[in-house]
């Protein structure tokens, strides 16, 4: 329960928040340094949260979405999605109108 919490309180206090393998400087993953360059090309700040460095928040966040992969995109407390939901976002642009909408970029 109190990783549920934990999880919550992460995305409430981030417009927008990425459990990750790795950090975006140094992704432990293809997946998540993908979706770390697309919010680096679209000049988003965000929050990263290393899911490799703690076992519980690593299940915790695949509990709390009921989705099976990481990374996890969540802009406004909103659970966008993973890695290929992400990039086919970002190809259309629906990403981009998503953080504009959303007044972060």
């Amino acid at each position: 329960m109190e990783i549920k919490k934990n999880i919550e309180e992460l995305i409430k206090s981030n417009d927008v928040c990425l459990f990750m393998k790795g950090t975006p400087d140094s992704p432990q993953c293809g997946f998540s340094m993908a979706v770390s360059n697309v919010l680096k090309h679209l000049k988003v700040n965000f929050k990263s949260i290393n899911v490799l460095s703690d076992e519980n928040m690593r299940q915790g966040i695949k509990d709390y979405s009921d989705w099976p992969t990481i990374p996890q995109l969540y802009v406004k407390g909103e659970f966008i999605g993973g890695c290929d939901i992400v990039k086919e976002m970002f190809e259309k642009g629906d990403l981009k109108k998503i953080f504009e909408e959303k007044k972060i970029i």
